[in-house]
Parts: C-alpha cells; structure tokens; sequence
C-alpha cells in the first residue's frame, strides 16, 4: 500500500507544487482556512512537525509564524518540491509515518498533519510515536477524509469497517488512481483518544470565495462534509 501512495505522490508533486494552492478549492478555501485558524499565529520557540507536508504549503505558514519547522513525506518528489518552496528555512525529510522517527522523546510543540493519515491502515504505531515525540501539553492537529463523504465511494460499504478505497482524481488533465481508507467515526475518535485528550471536532465549511467560484460544491459540501479536523493534545 505505502508503494502506491508514494508512487502515485510522486506523480503529483509537481501538480500539488505548481497549481494546488491556486486551482484546488478543496485545500484553498476548504481544509485549509479550517485548519490554519487553529495555529496560533505567533510560534515563535516552537518547534513543529509537518508531518505530511506535501509540497510544503503548511511547511512555510508554520515558518512565517516563527515555528522552527519539521517537514516530513513519504514521497521523494513531494520532498524536493518542499526544499524548493523552503529552502534552507526548515528541515524536510522524506520519512514512513508508519516507522519510527529520527527524533528524540518530548521534541515537538506541535504536530500538524494534513489530509495524511487516511493513508495508513493502522494508526496505533504512529500515534505511539507522536505520542513520543511531543512535549507535555503538546498539540496535535490533523485532517482526514470525513466518513461520511468516503463511504459514497464504496459499491458494496460496510460502515464499521476499515475500507481500502481506489479513487479516480482527475488533475490537470490526467487521471490517478489515489488508495486510501476509510475508517468509521467512533474509530477515528477512539484511535486518537487512545493516546491523545481531543479539545476540538471541527466538520470544515467552505468559505464564501468557495460559494462564488463553484456554488454547486458549495452547497453539497454543506449537506456532507468532506473532511473532518481533530484538535487534540497529549496530557
């Protein structure tokens, strides 16, 4: 499974560097604003882990707030695409969330994941090592693909379930083949208080620069949400 999501990542690095900011709704004026509001906007002697960062969006908001950035992928491609966008501002790493990490115990003020961990199966390990690697109080932050939205991808679902997903995403006028899964609610809730208090459950909503470019996705996003965000810390 981690072949294929590197592969098809790989793939899309350059799309994800050059017109995801831009062209995607989705991240822009979806998952993104949702997201980013939780971050303090001064981070400054906080160390943060971007853990997922793809071609660095995140990476560089979390550096433009003074946070001393982490930045890590799976994907090679993904992680030369950050080093461009970066530079010599933070430390990127191409690294296995599903492996143990090079840092050291209580390193981490924050850890910021976006729309990464639906491509693990088990999240038990990598939750052990954030668990590890965050300081006392420590935050974590991640998204996912909601349930309730994934579940419409299945022929034959089976709700309570952890369910491998193929979708089909059209970018750029070519077509991928994106595994991931889908876990149900209680699963993703109960997963992460194994290891971390959740301080806050956000269901995103687009923001009005989504309604006025695409109204249609508008309102079906307000009828089921794509994504889900969990704020939790470790105690």
């Amino acid at each position: 499974m981690k072949d294929r999501v590197k592969e098809t990542f790989n793939q899309l690095a350059s799309i994800y560097e050059n017109t995801v900011d831009t062209k995607s709704l989705f991240n822009s004026e979806y998952e993104r604003p949702s997201m980013i509001e939780q971050i303090p906007e001064d981070l400054r002697d906080m160390k943060v882990l971007d853990a997922g960062c793809a071609a660095g969006w995140y990476s560089l908001q979390l550096v433009s707030r003074g946070a001393n950035v982490v930045a890590t992928d799976i994907s090679p491609e993904m992680v030369l695409a950050t080093r461009r966008r970066l530079g010599d501002k933070a430390d990127v790493f191409c690294l296995d969330l599903e492996a143990k990490l090079p840092f050291e115990d209580n390193t981490f003020d924050y850890i910021i994941s976006s729309l990464t961990l639906h491509y693990i199966k088990d999240w038990n390990f990598t939750f052990d090592e954030f668990q590890r690697i965050l300081k006392p109080q420590g935050i974590l932050m991640f998204s996912v693909h909601h349930p309730f939205s994934d579940i419409k991808l299945l022929q034959d679902p089976n709700y309570f379930n952890t369910e491998l997903i193929i979708d089909k995403w059209n970018k750029e006028g070519k077509s991928f083949d994106v595994p991931f899964y889908r876990r149900p609610l209680h699963s993703i809730l109960n997963e992460t208080l194994k290891y971390f208090l959740i301080e806050e459950v956000i269901e995103p909503q687009p923001t009005m620069q989504f309604k006025l470019q695409a109204p249609e996705k508008y309102e079906s996003l307000l009828k089921c949400p794509q994504f889900l965000v969990i704020k939790a810390f470790l105690h």
